[in-house]
């Protein structure tokens, strides 16, 4: 098994793509060229990270980062994936998490933020890929494309660092007539129904104390996530990345009724039917 640092150096080289500023509801407010560098330097034990972004108007702007280590509010998969962020949700305090996938010569980021009364405020969507390489963007994502049935496998890794939990996951999407849809997640011994309200690019989970929506993304990309926070309640950070007509990524952020991060799970899902 490769160490934690191991797995975040599957993330090193330069990436260029944007960062795109989205509201809520996954409405453009603003897109910004990128340019973000990981290097390894002495033997790989520093990481040395350039953000830059490009502006019309003015000069790049560049944010240096060094690591020797890590935070433990990050946790990186086998492959490079990772999510990083808050580890306790609280009221009147911001929270949110960024989510990464790597899928060959092209990185999905995402990160989702929460004001401070609670409330999904910011979604900036990351789309990157390697310098000198021309994998090209998948458009956005729609709700046919996620019909059928798909079958997983899931891997949960913890901040309190106990063992890894791998699992098989089975999710049925189904349409109920033109503005409704069905799904049943099953995951080890627990299975989860749920309906949504097919509101454009937005499924909406209005039937839970927790009101939930996904919203659907360019590139085949979706995130998960409830509208509002409130105490006392389970939730989950999610994000999806659609890399073919068959196969989807899922990366998973999960928190208890205390708002303490608990881990956060990978899935990976191929289309059966």
């Amino acid at each position: 098994m490769l160490t934690q640092w191991e797995c975040l150096l599957k993330n090193l080289g330069e990436w260029q793509g944007s960062f795109t500023r989205l509201s809520p509801s996954g409405e453009l407010i603003e897109d910004t060229a990128t340019m973000v560098s990981l290097e390894g330097l002495e033997n790989n034990t520093l990481v040395h990270q350039v953000v830059r972004r490009f502006y019309p108007d003015k000069p790049p702007q560049d944010l240096v980062l060094d690591y020797r280590s890590l935070s433990r509010s990050i946790l990186f998969f086998e492959n490079g994936a990772f999510s990083q962020g808050s580890m306790q949700w609280g009221p009147f305090s911001e929270f949110g998490a960024e989510f990464g996938l790597i899928e060959q010569q092209r990185r999905l980021r995402i990160v989702i933020l929460y004001n401070n009364d609670s409330q999904l405020n910011k979604i900036t969507l990351i789309r990157e890929k390697l310098a000198n390489t021309n994998e090209p963007e998948r458009p956005l994502l729609t709700v046919e494309q996620l019909l059928g049935t798909w079958q997983g496998e899931a891997i949960t890794i913890y901040p309190d660092w106990r063992s890894p939990e791998q699992y098989l996951t089975h999710l049925s999407i189904e349409r109920q007539g033109s503005e409704r849809l069905h799904q049943q997640l099953t995951y080890g011994e627990f299975t989860i129904c749920s309906s949504a309200r097919i509101d454009g690019s937005r499924l909406l989970f209005e039937e839970s104390e927790l009101p939930v929506q996904i919203v659907l993304l360019p590139d085949g990309a979706s995130i998960n996530a409830p509208l509002v926070i409130k105490p006392r309640h389970r939730f989950v950070l999610e994000i999806g990345w659609l890399l073919s007509p068959t196969r989807r990524q899922r990366i998973i952020r999960s928190f208890n009724e205390k708002g303490e991060w608990v881990g956060v799970t990978l899935v990976n899902e191929e289309k059966v039917g």
